[in-house]
């Protein structure tokens, strides 16, 4: 599986200078490490549970778990009998333990620049000790499910970590969300509690969080299920009293110019705050005068700790479930050894707390390994695209890690609004989300790293919780695009359809063959879809969805999605999900969604809509058309291209042939064996009238 030496041509090296000081340092050392955590991972994970607190230790097995649906239920269970909490591990144990009290957790840059806070571990601490017994004192307890629903900013972190030192299990809803998709996901985990804040912004755009938070919550009552109590973070109407209608008027005083950039710092108005006093309470109101103490609830180490949920492909969001000390553990060695983290290092990961990769990359990675992050709740090219720059070298980012769909958007803007800033501090540069193209892997080493950082493409899923496949900075031998070598305690494999294992280089589904401490458990309250979805087509292997090459030395390469679903943007979307949406005008009669390739996105989204007898299609249709798709699921699922197909290709027995509708999106004429189709008319009339995706 892992070569016994690693090509030395046409691969990228880290120089010799990062090498000695890196956790893993050479190749060699990767490979003594790799045998070690898949053939004796009970001491390799044991290894690193030393440095963590445990309230009791572990008994019986290590690691225990079925893989094979056809043996009974699957299962994963990791140090079984083991108490800890994740939040003391996270903060009391760097706080009090580590003597890193004083160490800043957390540099946050807000939208407008200029808009800055600055927490360290021990205000952290006390913030979330505080939080955690207003969560209390609203009756919420271990086992329960607590929606969030907020922007990028510190208290996000506060209130995700206050439910894990009580118990509670948070579920983080994405605030770029529709109000329709956070009253599903509230409904499936049956939340206790939601909490929100009043707005944000978005570049120049204010999104009225509140507003759409209370459209959920609505939608939830008209469906019978009730939410007791929401509490609402004042973030931009912090002088505002609860229940005012209009932004208080501080709020309109001039626009301010920064005299060291010579910028000038707008004052945006704030949002219209609707307010239920029977619901709604004020997160200001509730923390005045509660105590900074607050002793942790002991969890097991099955105990959940949160859901996130994902897109399936059938259109209804999977709640994937983590549990404590397996998520703790993994995220913290993948944080350490991935990003080959040192003391002195300040983090930066780009992405939203509201995915996986904020979940792990932003809070609980780091903060396991007492790291100095960068927590940023603006755009990368607002108010210009030197944005980022600017931040690394203001906070002295030393690790960066960032999505491939951002990297091809500013590499539009060419090199001079990097290369006026110095990003000499950086030395380790990351991808996320999607499969990089080597293009703008090119340009992220030559431009962004100025050809000295090392980059680490990393694979992973919101299932997966970290990375699986990925280089190590000082030890891999990269190639771009390439996610490379499997990481510790992961086995990967490449079957065909008939479920073979394929060896050498391959082409095929990419598959795992035991579990890992983070490791998802199940899907929450749907055992039967956990197993379905990722067990029983090749029973023995966890099934990605993805398809892989392997090439002659051995790396890996994500081919894409096999099952219907779509990478737009780094984030994963259903087209049942959006094709349900469409469907849903009284107009549709049909809709089939497919991926073409985009510029910036990776993917964009390509509907055909067959409309009902006697509806003429035009602008204002495809207006509405796209509104509802961003009011079901949100504006990222908003569709780039719709056409109007008055018939869609399926084969005799009236199966859809998307195979056939992704080359037309992407105007594509080799269409390989069509002999199935009912009608082939059809085709070369969707070719004549398709949208122009050039």
């Amino acid at each position: 599986m892992i070569p016994e030496t690693a090509p030395k041509e046409d691969v990228y090296l880290a120089s010799a200078e990062f090498c000695k000081t890196s956790h893993v340092p050479s190749f060699d050392k990767y490979k003594e490490l790799y045998v070690k955590s898949v053939e004796n991972p009970d001491e390799f994970w044991g290894d690193i549970a030393k440095d963590f607190f445990w309230k009791t230790k572990h008994n019986g097995e290590f690691l225990s778990y079925n893989f094979d649906v056809t043996k009974g239920e699957i299962f994963i269970k990791f140090m079984e009998g083991a108490t800890t909490n994740i939040c003391y591990n996270l903060l009391d144990r760097n706080v009090h333990e580590k003597n890193l009290g004083n160490k800043v957790a957390f540099y946050w840059e807000g939208n407008e620049p200029g808009d800055e806070l600055t927490v360290t571990y021990r205000e952290l601490l006390q913030k979330v000790c505080q939080f955690a017994n207003v969560l209390k004192s609203q009756g919420v307890k271990k086992g329960d499910r607590v929606s969030i629903y907020m922007p990028m900013v510190v208290e996000l972190v506060v209130a995700m970590l206050a439910c894990v030192r009580i118990g509670a299990v948070h579920s983080i809803v994405f605030a770029g969300f529709s109000a329709e998709s956070l009253c599903e996901r509230i409904m499936d985990s049956e939340c206790s509690l939601l909490i929100t804040a009043d707005g944000f912004y978005r570049g120049d755009k204010l999104i009225n969080l509140k507003l759409l938070a209370d459209d959920a919550l609505q939608k939830c009552k008209d469906k019978g299920f009730s939410v007791k109590r929401c509490i609402m973070l004042k973030h931009l109407s912090k002088d505002a009293e609860e229940g005012s209608q209009s932004p208080p008027a501080k709020r309109s005083c001039p626009d301010l110019q920064d005299n060291q950039t010579g910028r000038v710092k707008k004052r945006r108005p704030v949002p219209k705050v609707p307010w239920n006093p029977d619901v709604d309470q004020c997160w200001h109101t509730l923390v005045k005068g509660v105590s900074d103490q607050c002793e942790p609830e002991w969890c097991e180490s099955e105990d959940p700790l949160f859901i996130l949920y994902t897109s399936g492909s059938t259109g209804k969001p999977k709640g994937v479930l983590h549990t404590v000390s397996g998520y703790m553990l993994y995220t913290a060695a993948t944080f350490r050894l991935v990003f080959d983290y040192q003391p002195e290092d300040v983090f930066w990961c780009t992405a939203d707390i509201g995915w996986i990769t904020g979940h792990s990359y932003i809070t609980y990675g780091p903060l396991a390994n007492g790291a100095t992050s960068v927590l940023f709740e603006g755009l990368p090219t607002y108010p210009d695209v030197g944005r980022m720059w600017e931040i690394v070298d203001k906070y002295r980012v030393t690790k960066f890690y960032t999505a491939p769909t951002a990297i091809r958007l500013l590499m539009k803007y060419g090199n001079e609004p990097v290369q006026k800033y110095k990003r000499d501090s950086l030395k380790v540069l990351g991808t996320v989300g999607e499969p990089i193209n080597p293009e703008a892997w090119q340009w992220y080493h030559s431009v962004v790293g100025d050809k000295r950082c090392p980059i680490v493409d990393t694979f992973w899923q919101t299932e997966t919780g970290g990375h699986v496949l990925t280089p190590l900075p000082a030890a891999t031998p990269t190639k771009p695009g390439s996610a490379t070598f499997p990481f510790f305690g992961v086995v990967p494999a490449i079957l065909n359809e008939s479920g073979e294992e394929l060896e050498g280089p391959s082409d095929g589904y990419l598959v795992f063959k035991q579990p890992w401490p983070g490791i998802m458990r199940t899907v929450y309250g749907n055992q039967q879809r956990f197993e379905t979805t990722y067990f029983k087509k090749f029973p023995g292997y966890y099934v990605t969805g993805d398809g892989c090459r392997r090439d002659k030395d051995g790396y890996y390469w994500i081919t894409g999605r096999i099952d219907d679903m779509l990478n737009v943007s780094g984030h994963l979307l259903s087209t049942a999900e959006v094709e349900s949406a469409l469907v849903e005008h009284e107009n549709v009669a049909e809709a089939a969604v497919v991926g073409c390739p985009h510029p910036v996105k990776g993917e964009s989204l390509y509907c055909f809509v067959t409309l009902t007898e006697g509806v003429s299609y035009g602008r204002g249709l495809e207006t509405e058309l796209r509104n509802i798709v961003r009011e079901k699921i949100g504006a990222i699922a908003t569709p780039d291209y719709i056409q109007n197909a008055p018939g869609l290709p399926k084969t005799r027995s009236g199966k859809i042939m998307r195979r056939v509708l992704r080359k037309i999106a992407c105007g594509e004429r080799e269409l390989g064996d069509i002999s199935t189709l009912a009608d082939s008319s059809v085709v070369d009339h969707l070719f004549q009238n398709r949208c122009c995706t050039a």
